[in-house]
């Protein structure tokens, strides 16, 4: 039977605390969540998976400094999985999206849109663009989370813009500033 350690013989040990790390990175860990999925009540789920897989691989993961790509590769993997699982799903019947309270205005309503786009993308281009554009993150940094080279994950930003690009063409609702906006680190 494996020996059990107290999350505090960690923290004396040097290595951050389980509970506090999760305590401070929970929040940014669920917004990122439901930015990858698009589905909030798939995102607490996601997280939580991936704080379990990452609990028995502490030390390793607190002692090398890959904690945290470690918890976002395993959300990325868990929403590529969920998404595999409804793919094969058949739906009876689309249920009308309900009311909203109040009328949104012009730069919600472009939110939504550029929102519902991205939501269209495949599940690791989505992802590249959130860690790019959401979370701020290099390139470097997006290959770590998503367990890629650097040029895949300039790929997948690449082609994902290209890709919005494209439907926002076909929507005739395009804005003509080609790259404006996305430096090439």
């Amino acid at each position: 039977m494996p020996e059990e350690v107290s999350v505090d013989a960690h923290e004396e040990a040097g290595e951050p605390d389980f509970g506090a790390w999760v305590a401070s990175r929970g929040p940014a860990l669920q917004r990122f969540a439901y930015l990858v999925t698009g589905n909030n009540s798939d995102a607490p789920d996601l997280v939580q998976d991936a704080l379990a897989r990452a609990l028995p691989r502490w030390e390793s993961l607190a002692a090398s400094g890959t904690a945290e790509a470690y918890v976002k590769r395993s959300i990325v993997n868990g929403s590529i999985s969920g998404w595999r699982k409804r793919r094969r799903l058949v739906l009876v019947e689309d249920v009308e999206p309900m009311a909203t309270r109040h009328e949104p205005g012009p730069e919600e309503r472009d939110a939504d849109e550029a929102w519902a786009l991205v939501q269209t993308l495949p599940s690791n281009q989505r992802a590249a663009v959130v860690l790019r554009f959401y979370e701020d993150l290099s390139f470097a940094q997006i290959a770590t989370v998503l367990d890629c080279a650097e040029a895949t994950a300039r790929s997948h930003v690449h082609r994902a813009l290209a890709k919005l690009r494209q439907r926002l063409n076909e929507q005739g609702s395009v804005d003509h500033r080609g790259n404006e906006g996305v430096d090439n680190e």
